[in-house]
């Protein structure tokens, strides 16, 4: 098992070379903020709501799916969903599902900073040409295998990811840091059981899940000195690099009053994510346990393959914490505040399925998240799959408004 995630790492980093235009040479700094990028709660601001997998065609629909379901992804947000995947389509298999995710500036700011090479007075141009902005960069690859029998729906998957954020300092943080960041790049197996159970009040389907994570991850200021130095990234991995790992448990519960006999078909959904503890709250990606909330209904309408509109309510019990960093010499310390911004819960969403063939499928998704829009398509061809969606991060809490607008492509194989 093991082997497969390291080979599904090693994939991550190959597709990030080949996909960029830039020699090896040029490639260091992009390394280098892939692996110390993440949240920018290192702004003493906020952050993004802690997360594993974002799946583009939930992403595309405001993120809204806790009483949707129907993808093997639904172990990330519900897994009573999995009961919702047609049980005529047999085994579900997803083979290498690359998803490359960016901020709209990032590549701008890449390639200014490699224009700079070495030379400190350039790459402190270039530092006060985009500060303040927040950038994300991020890579994952999900594998994954599930069906829904008449007995029960179930799904496997092996996950592996590198996760990007960090926010430019033009006139020096007050530490004299040029970029604050943190970040992590983690790999690990998820798994999720569900059954659907009739009864005189309407349909009931009950989840179960678990996951074992493993993760490195880096938190701390990076110094225009720092940026120009050959060895910065082994000098920074030396510096920031923590390990942990841990295993949680997922449940979740989707009620259908009508079953899928209706012509509204609503559905309610609630879950409760990472049970126990993921023993990684000491280090940026720590999972905590989140209670979340949903519903949707899936109107039937000949002309469309697929109509659905959601509207989820995540982290009820406001888990979700904002780290404020404080930077000494070589020694890095925070302190954790609960994040209760109740427009960063808040998910609406609506997906048209236009064509659904064995051959060919199309579904264009469009939502609110954070209270700004998403857009998204899906598209299948044959074994190809091509996903891409949009949506804007908040990185800042209330009265501070720090928007990351990102993108997602994902192509795949699956059957």
């Amino acid at each position: 098992m093991m082997q497969i995630l390291r080979l599904q790492l090693k994939i991550l980093l190959t597709i990030s070379t080949l996909t960029t235009k830039y020699k090896v040479i040029k490639m260091k700094k992009i390394v280098l903020t892939a692996l110390l990028g993440a949240t920018t709660s290192l702004m003493a601001l906020g952050a993004e709501h802690a997360y594993l997998y974002k799946d583009p065609r939930i992403m595309g629909m405001g993120g809204a799916n806790i009483a949707v379901g129907g993808y093997s992804t639904s172990v990330f947000s519900n897994p009573a969903g999995l009961a919702s995947i047609e049980k005529d389509e047999g085994f579900i298999v997803d083979i290498l599902s690359i998803g490359v995710s960016t901020s709209s500036q990032t590549q701008e700011f890449i390639s200014d900073l490699d224009e700079a090479g070495s030379n400190d007075v350039l790459v402190q141009a270039v530092i006060e040409k985009y500060s303040g902005e927040a950038f994300n960069i991020s890579a994952n690859n999900y594998s994954s295998i599930s069906k829904n029998s008449d007995s029960f729906a179930w799904s496997v998957g092996l996950l592996a990811a590198a996760d990007i954020n960090f926010i430019v300092h033009g006139n020096g943080s007050a530490n004299g840091a040029a970029l604050e960041v943190a970040g992590r790049t983690y790999a690990g197996v998820v798994t999720g059981v569900a059954k659907d159970f009739y009864t005189s009040i309407g349909e009931f389907d009950v989840g179960i899940g678990a996951k074992f994570i493993t993760q490195k991850s880096y938190e701390g200021p990076v110094y225009t000195s720092e940026l120009t130095q050959d060895n910065a990234l082994e000098n920074l991995q030396n510096k920031y690099e923590k390990t942990a790992s841990g295993i949680g448990a997922d449940l979740g519960v989707t009620y259908k009053p009508f079953g899928n006999d209706g012509f509204w078909n609503p559905a309610f959904g609630i879950s409760l994510l990472n049970v126990g503890t993921m023993s990684m709250d000491d280090n940026y990606g720590g999972q905590p346990m989140t209670l979340n909330l949903g519903a949707s209904i899936s109107p039937e309408v000949g002309f469309l393959s697929k109509l659905v509109f959601a509207v989820d309510y995540v982290d009820v019990m406001n888990a979700s914490q904002t780290r404020v960093y404080t930077y000494a010499a070589d020694r890095v310390t925070y302190v954790d505040y609960t994040e209760n911004d109740p427009m960063k819960r808040l998910r609406l969403g609506a997906g048209f399925g236009l064509l659904n063939t064995s051959l060919f499928s199309l579904t264009l998704n469009a939502g609110l998240y954070n209270t700004q829009y998403t857009a998204g398509v899906d598209m299948a061809l044959s074994i190809i799959k091509l996903n891409f969606a949009t949506y804007e991060e908040q990185i800042g809490t209330g009265t501070a408004n720090i928007p990351d607008r990102r993108y997602i492509v994902q192509l795949g194989i699956g059957w």
